[in-house]
């Protein structure tokens, strides 16, 4: 009850993006959603499958719950790339200062560039 609630108080803070598009499009095949639905819709005979009726509600939350995850995952992978870059941008530029630093008079090492 207070998952669907919070639910419902966030929904005004989406943006017109999230209402209008909220998850990604299903990578199931068209007969695939219908024989889905088909099985939803019927009658459940195991206990289990019961109980699960009374969780429908949650099934937006975990949606969107997975999507979360999903735009999570995908920026910590964005970032260390981003920082193994600037890892390699940072050795380069170390590179060429050590380069321009070497007196042209008394090289002692060969030259990094």
């Amino acid at each position: 009850q207070r998952i669907l609630r919070l639910a419902e108080m966030c929904r005004r803070l989406e943006t017109e993006e999230e209402k209008v598009l909220p998850f990604y499009p299903s990578s199931l095949a068209g007969w695939e959603q219908q024989k889905a639905r088909r099985v939803l819709e019927e009658t459940a005979s195991e206990p289990l499958a019961r109980a699960m009726k009374d969780y429908m509600g949650l099934e937006r939350f975990w949606q969107r719950f997975n999507k979360a995850k999903l735009e999570e995952k995908g920026l910590e992978r964005a970032r260390a790339a981003l920082a193994n870059r600037n890892q390699d941008l940072r050795g380069l530029l170390q590179q060429y200062l050590a380069g321009a630093a070497i007196s042209q008079e008394v090289p002692r090492d060969p030259h990094p560039l």
